[in-house]
């Protein structure tokens, strides 16, 4: 078992009071209270923290007071403080520091933290907290340690490497942030126990193959077997994993997919 390092890293203390309120987790379950995603129950109990995405406040410098912990997410979270005296939680990138300053503007400079236009952006530059749409919020890059990155600017359109490897397409009037998400270490962390995952809300997956026939596609049999069939299904038995496309034939959204994300096992040359 394996844990992410936090001294020197996070700030010391409670978060700030005004930015976290109380709710209820709906742990995968629909308005009905059917369980539309399975697996989710349970867990430490957590506060949410009111975590600004649309970065509305334009022109206005801002600097870090500090670096928090959010137990929703797995990057670092910065509380910072604009220079009318607002404060808010940012997703913090990964060489944030207390005292940093950053802004959001259509013609900031081009450093870890601000957030302007892709069509300021020099090709090459890593980004995160992208928008899919002009002024509808950050939506894409936000995990930890995630980035992607400007390949290409035409015709009125970024082409945008995802952290899945798509190539796609993004108005160039779409904000994004300068820089990589903070907490890279998150990919090397070892769950190592199972109860840990109960700690974070992470119910228990049982086999396909270890069921029932009447319960799963790969059930039954005598002993162990195999799942019995060429291709790998779901419970409801869809395609799923092992370099299967599952994405909608007639999506709206294909037009602006350049270069789909590589699935599958990577062959030997």
């Amino acid at each position: 078992m394996t844990t992410v390092t936090y001294d020197g890293v996070i700030t010391p203390g409670r978060p700030h009071k005004k930015l976290v309120k109380g709710g209820k987790r709906f742990v995968g379950r629909n308005s009905a209270g059917r369980i539309t995603v399975r697996h989710k129950g349970g867990g430490h109990k957590r506060s949410f923290r009111d975590v600004d995405f649309t970065y509305n406040k334009r022109d206005i410098p801002a600097r870090v007071e500090a670096i928090h912990y959010d137990p929703n997410r797995t990057g670092f979270l910065a509380l910072v403080c604009y220079r009318d005296g607002e404060r808010r939680y940012v997703l913090a990138p990964g060489t944030m520091k207390i005292g940093d300053q950053f802004i959001v503007s259509g013609t900031a400079d081009i450093k870890t933290g601000n957030r302007t236009v892709l069509s300021r952006i020099p090709v090459g530059t890593f980004v995160y907290n992208v928008e899919l749409k002009p002024n509808g919020g950050a939506r894409i890059a936000r995990s930890a340690g995630v980035y992607a990155e400007v390949i290409a600017n035409d015709e009125g359109y970024a082409q945008i490497r995802m952290p899945s490897g798509e190539v796609r397409k993004i108005l160039n009037t779409c904000f994004a942030s300068i820089g990589a998400v903070s907490n890279e270490e998150y990919q090397n962390m070892v769950i190592g126990k199972a109860g840990r995952s109960r700690w974070m809300g992470i119910r228990p997956t049982v086999r396909g193959s270890a069921m029932n026939p009447v319960d799963h596609p790969y059930g039954g049999g005598e002993g162990r077997q195999g799942r019995g069939r060429k291709r790998a299904v779901s419970l409801w038995g869809k395609p799923t994993g092992k370099g299967q496309k599952t994405r909608r034939p007639k999506k709206y959204s294909n037009v602006f997919i350049v270069s789909r994300r590589p699935v599958g096992k990577k062959k030997k040359d």
